[in-house]
């Protein structure tokens, strides 16, 4: 559990737009540049100033120092109360603090300027340490700040980096973290955007000030089996949900199914007649129906859930897709699944794999026996559908918001695989449900996996039947699916890589 969090001050705790760009502005007047545009400026909200000077202005060491003195000259007197902490800081402060979490702030500003903007806003008494730069030009960078607020913190103790949090709102925030060999947070709300901080590869991605103080305190209100428990319930009630109504369908439309017998018009169609026409078993085609009420009813079941689910992760990754992605994107995506669907399939079929598993042997046989319109409909559209409600929309979401991408993507896969309940169908379900929840975060559009989902279904329908698996089902098209796999993702990451 974190005990020690360090905080940056501008960006993060204060927003200092208004002091910082206007004496920006001042200090670039006595170089004749003038810059009426504050927006222009918030560039230097952050970074050590003497960087943003030569960086953004071409200064060279002396002007950028001569430049720093003259934005000082202001900020002393009145710059630096041209500021407002962010909304729902001092509550979160106290919160935090009342939990027994210690706290200090790591900033490039000035030490002094610090302690004086804390004190005004009367937050100063929340923090054990303030660290910032020296007026005479030493602790410049943010991994110097951060190093020092750890050795005050600790003393002479050991430094218990596992128990601590770098949190700010620019890259450096993130570099000087790991410099240190500390864990990250980064926050969206002040001056670093999303694209910022995933570039930057900051550990954790915050939005808001109230979603901020939620995962701070996450540790200590969900500590120990009770957090455990509640997590564990979180991704099992939806689970259980469907499979319950799902089961439950299946089963009353199967006793009303045998219960009609032979009245009912069309039994062939339904059943498996022996020699005097009485029922031996459902029909490929009667399981199909019955299966898709089933996946019909259990997606209805958690329907609510999944779509708040669904919503609540759009509007966690918004600011990583405000770019609409190129076609070229979707064409890798999608020779990427067709690679997949072709190359392992084939790859089970002559490796011997689906012949030697009598669960997936039964499977088949009441899958791939129904007509070929309704097996389609029911697992190349239906099915996908509801298995993408509650495996990606709900599990996968509930994961994600206390793991890490890679952790929570294997084990939704590793659940999917499990769903499956054979060895064939159960390494296909963990490849395929890895690439749908890369594609899920690549794309940050639920649509996209379900689009996956069922391109893979209606693919591995159609190798089904004979009549298209001619001329498909041989080793050459198995190696070449597998490349168009593995190239179709390894190409979208050099395009954006989202780990």
């Amino acid at each position: 559990m974190k005990k020690y969090l360090l905080f940056d001050l501008d960006g993060t705790l204060t927003d200092p737009k208004i002091g910082i760009c206007t004496c920006v502005q001042y200090a670039l007047a006595s170089f004749g540049i003038e810059e009426p545009d504050l927006d222009k400026l918030e560039p230097f909200i952050g970074p050590p100033l003497r960087d943003s000077f030569k960086e953004f202005y071409h200064m060279d060491e002396e002007q950028a120092e001569k430049a720093v003195e003259k934005f000082r000259e202001r900020f002393r007197d009145k710059g630096k109360f041209e500021n407002q902490l962010y909304k729902g800081i001092e509550r979160m402060l106290r919160n935090l603090n009342t939990r027994g979490m210690t706290l200090a702030v790591a900033s490039s500003k000035a030490t002094v300027f610090v302690r004086e903007i804390l004190e005004h806003f009367k937050i100063a008494k929340y923090f054990k340490v303030v660290v910032g730069s020296e007026l005479d030009g030493t602790r410049g960078t943010k991994e110097e700040v951060v190093r020092e607020a750890l050795r005050q913190l600790f003393g002479d103790r050991p430094i218990e980096r596992d128990k601590v949090y770098m949190i700010g709102d620019r890259y450096f925030d993130v570099e000087g973290a790991r410099a240190v060999q500390v864990e990250s947070v980064g926050v969206t709300y002040g001056y670093g955007s999303m694209e910022e901080l995933k570039a930057a590869k900051a550990d954790y991605i915050v939005r808001s000030v109230e979603e901020l103080e939620r995962f701070l305190l996450r540790e200590v209100d969900e500590k120990g089996k009770k957090a455990g428990f509640r997590r564990i319930w979180q991704i099992a009630q939806p689970f259980l949900i469907f499979y319950l109504v799902k089961g439950a369908l299946e089963g009353l439309l199967g006793v009303l199914l045998v219960l009609a017998g032979n009245t009912l018009p069309g039994a062939s169609f339904w059943f498996k007649l022996d020699e005097g026409g009485m029922f031996t078993n459902f029909s490929g085609n009667g399981y199909t129906v019955i299966s898709a009420l089933g996946f019909i009813g259990g997606g209805a079941a958690i329907f609510g859930t999944a779509k708040r689910a669904i919503r609540d992760r759009r509007q966690a990754s918004k600011l990583l897709h405000l770019k609409k992605e190129p076609k070229r994107s979707y064409i890798l995506l999608a020779m990427a699944t067709v690679g997949a669907a072709l190359g392992l399939n084939i790859l089970f079929a002559f490796l011997g794999m689906m012949q030697e598993s009598d669960a997936y042997q039964q499977v088949a046989a009441r899958q791939y026996g129904a007509w070929l319109p309704l097996g389609l409909l029911c697992y190349g559209v239906i099915a996908p559908v509801a298995e993408e409600l509650i495996f990606r929309g709900i599990i996968y979401h509930e994961l994600r918001r206390f793991l890490k991408m890679p952790s929570a993507m294997i084990i939704s896969a590793a659940l999917f695989a499990m769903y499956h309940g054979n060895s064939v169908q159960g390494l296909y379900a963990f490849a395929i449900g890895m690439l749908m929840v890369y594609a899920y975060e690549y794309f940050g559009d639920f649509k996209v996996p379900v689009g996956i989902h069922m391109g893979a279904n209606v693919l591995v329908y159609l190798l089904s039947s004979a009549k298209f698996a001619i001329g498909v089902m041989n080793l050459p098209t198995c190696i070449l699916g597998l490349i168009w796999a593995v190239g179709g993702v390894y190409f979208l990451n050099k395009e954006k890589a989202i780990f």
